[in-house]
């Protein structure tokens, strides 16, 4: 199972940004799905998770700016940035808790992807 990132780079204050996770492999059902960001000298934190019945939940200081999204067909996820603002500068990741089967035996796993840089200048 591999989780690829893309769109992130550089945006003016005030601009957006679409980041994408594509999740590849097979054998495996996603049970939740989620973005997180490690800002310059800070731990890694949690921006929105989204669960398999499509729940979603956001960091509170986020929510109404940011929007994350699934699509089931294509096993990929979105997170929606607007109005991003310096302090939104980070390496953005994307996660996955997922079900991998094996014959008849089951076990999740978390997997992340490498991280996407967003700088937001003022």
């Amino acid at each position: 199972v591999q989780l690829v990132e893309s769109g992130g780079g550089l945006v003016q204050s005030g601009g957006s940004l679409r980041l994408s996770c594509a999740a590849s492999g097979s054998g495996f059902r996603i049970v939740a799905m989620g973005w997180y960001r490690q800002l310059p000298g800070k731990l890694r934190e949690t921006v929105a998770t989204v669960t398999s019945d499509g729940t979603t939940d956001y960091a509170d200081s986020l929510e109404g700016r940011f929007a994350i999204s699934r699509d089931n067909a294509e096993n990929t996820l979105y997170l929606q940035m607007n109005s991003l603002k310096p302090e939104d500068t980070a390496v953005y990741y994307c996660s996955m808790r997922a079900e991998v089967f094996s014959g008849s035996y089951s076990e999740e796993f978390d997997y992340w992807g490498q991280g996407t840089q967003v700088t937001v200048s003022s």
